[in-house]
């Protein structure tokens, strides 16, 4: 699509295939394992809650935290 290295501007090119110029200078930021690992287990809490809004989830969250926490400090 876009080519870097061609002699024609990358906002020439941007403008020819109809996007946008900020669209090609955009990288995306990497998501960190600790994110990925957060968003998977509130997919899981939507799964097993599907009524559940992102107030009951937060406080679900929560609540799993404060339980390892006291598990952790037991050790």
């Amino acid at each position: 699509m876009i080519d870097r290295n061609h002699r024609l501007a990358l906002t020439k090119q941007a403008a020819l295939l109809g996007i946008c110029r900020g669209s090609v200078y955009y990288e995306p930021a990497p998501v960190s394992d600790a994110d990925l690992a957060l968003m998977r287990r509130l997919d899981e809490l939507h799964l097993e809650f599907p009524f559940a809004g992102s107030r009951m989830l937060r406080g679900l969250l929560a609540a799993e935290r404060a339980r390892s926490a006291v598990v952790m400090s037991q050790h």
